[in-house]
């Protein structure tokens, strides 16, 4: 395992074979619909019929709820998405290997899947599908998205790595808007993914390696 201070010092993929191998109890927390919870704000771009994007664990909405707490006034967490489904996690890791492979022609197989997760989670890892993950950014409390430096979702290779949660390279507001958001996130709990600022998750097996925790909690979830 390693520790959080290491961590700040090495930047750990989801392709890196420590994070499958990291062992998971499931503890049976069902999922929850964060859109029945007035504290929390949920963004309807990534909507679709069964509602998935919006539920995440039990323990995560708890964590959530606290995290909004640690928020300045005025303040408000906006989910952008939480389940995913592990079929459509699958189709969007296949889409990022073909994109990288035919950017890429003379990487190897391993060169491929490294950079394609530095984006998009290899399904057999996938913090989403847990139901443990949560992509999410800041808004005012009428609902108006603040500065972050770039938009939740925008790829290393658009961003110019802007999306890197850590990148110095982004107007002096949007850096201040991020550690708001990384303080509050990190008193309730969670972890980031260090590519994307908008990423953090509880109980995944991404979680269990950065905190040093023995077991994940969270294996894939069924349907809300």
């Amino acid at each position: 395992m390693t520790t959080m201070k290491a961590f700040m010092t090495e930047m750990v993929l989801l392709s890196d074979k420590r994070i499958a191998e990291v062992l998971t109890q499931e503890c049976g927390e069902p999922l929850v619909d964060l859109r029945t919870l007035a504290t929390v704000r949920v963004d309807s771009r990534l909507s679709e019929s069964t509602g998935a994007f919006a539920h995440v664990r039990l323990s995560v909405a708890d964590r959530l709820v606290a995290a909004q707490t640690q928020l300045p006034r005025g303040l408000r967490l906006l989910v952008v998405e939480g389940y995913r489904p592990p079929a459509l996690q699958a189709r969007y890791f296949a889409d990022s290997l073909a994109r990288h492979r035919a950017a890429h022609p003379s990487w190897d197989d391993d060169r491929v899947r490294t950079e394609a997760s530095r984006y998009v989670s290899p399904p057999d890892v996938a913090p989403h599908t847990s139901g443990g993950a949560v992509d999410l950014t800041l808004c005012t409390a009428e609902g108006a998205e603040i500065a972050m430096g770039t938009a939740v979702n925008a790829t290393p290779p658009e961003s110019d790595e802007a999306c890197y949660t850590a990148a110095s390279d982004i107007p002096v507001e949007a850096r201040a808007n991020r550690q708001v958001l990384s303080a509050a996130m990190t008193s309730a709990g969670f972890v980031n993914y260090p590519t994307e600022w908008w990423h953090w998750s509880y109980g995944d097996r991404y979680w269990a390696f950065i905190t040093g925790a023995r077991y994940a909690r969270y294996a894939a979830a069924g349907r809300p």
